[in-house]
């Protein structure tokens, strides 16, 4: 663990006690000599604690992770910070700024989210990832990756463990609104399967994505995102303050529910997110043009849908529910 009485470094930003810094993670440089690197925030507080470290933007088209950043940046104050928040607001700039789920430099290891450690020598990606990887090993005890539904769907609050009892821990200390807790027992490429491997800690968070990019429900999403990782800091007496926590914190996994069909996707306008459904509910139907039924989609077992398209136009094979198969209660 990095010790927060000294000065933390990541990349090229180094913050002495009680500062933060700014920085980038240097990958490699393009053809046209632009230089591929990784923005890094340092918040450093003045007294001995953990190493939070969250990640946003991996994938290119969810835009969460960079405004819940923001927050934390204008709200936590070094000075009354115990340990050391890093902040990496955008892992895959060239994803972001084509607003793209992956790198459209890379067509050989183009999801980020899927290749982790990376490899020095790897595909461009692969790269990415393995600089990022090598700085979030070196550095960080605690990792939170925040994702969201993108460009085609939206996640309520939601998250997925590996169930080590500190994994849990840091998924229950996201506090109130985020009972929704899945298992990944076994996580692959990812930057939570790769803090496992190494015997840290890490969590992927969900919220946000299409149909919640308006105005007022981008700012919504970017300030429950902020408040959760506040939540963390204060349960890790980073922060003072009381931590909360959600009282109704499930256990379940994920089925991804894909259109059987083509055609116009109507989910049912009564379904409610995070609500407990028996198995057989229908959720959606999908329509042809003409609104002739060609197909439903149903609770695959008793749970709850964290997300659903946001595009009524589908084509067979395309997600259209995330549903949370619940098992039972979490003490």
């Amino acid at each position: 663990m990095a010790e927060a009485h000294r000065a933390v470094t990541v990349g090229t930003a180094t913050a002495a006690p009680g500062e933060i810094a700014y920085g980038v993670i240097a990958v490699t440089t393009l053809a046209g000599g632009t230089p591929v690197e990784i923005p890094v925030a340092v918040v450093n507080g003045t007294k001995p604690g953990k190493v939070l470290w969250v990640d946003g933007a991996i994938h290119g088209d969810e835009p969460e992770g960079p405004l819940c950043c923001q927050h934390l940046l204008h709200e936590v104050d070094p000075s009354q910070l115990s340990g050391t928040l890093v902040l990496v607001p955008v892992i895959n700039l060239a994803a972001f700024q084509a607003a793209t789920r992956g790198n459209p430099l890379d067509t050989f290891s183009h999801d980020a989210n899927r290749i982790y450690p990376g490899r020095p020598d790897g595909y461009l990606t692969e790269r990415l990832t393995w600089a990022h990887a090598e700085w979030l090993k070196k550095v960080a005890d605690l990792e939170i990756s925040i994702h969201s539904g993108g460009a085609h769907s939206y996640l309520a609050p939601s998250m997925f463990v590996d169930e080590r009892p500190e994994s849990v821990e840091l998924g229950t200390a996201m506090g109130p609104g985020w009972g929704c807790i899945m298992s990944s027992p076994n996580p692959k490429g990812n930057p939570m399967a790769m803090m496992a491997a190494i015997g840290k800690v890490g969590i992927t968070v969900e919220h946000g994505g299409r149909s919640h990019t308006g105005p007022a429900s981008f700012a919504k999403v970017g300030r429950v995102l902020a408040d959760a990782i506040l939540n963390v800091l204060r349960h890790y007496r980073m922060l003072p303050g009381e931590a909360q926590y959600d009282p109704n914190r499930t256990m379940g996994s994920q089925e991804a529910l894909l259109a059987p069909a083509s055609g116009i996707y109507l989910p049912d306008p009564e379904i409610q997110f995070l609500t407990m459904m028996k198995a057989g509910t229908r959720i959606a139907r999908i329509v042809d043009i003409f609104g002739r039924e060609l197909a439903e989609l149903k609770a695959p077992a008793d749970g709850m849908i964290f997300g659903l398209r946001a595009l009524p136009n589908v084509t067979t094979g395309d997600w259209c529910c995330f549903f949370n198969k619940v098992t039972g209660r979490r003490e």
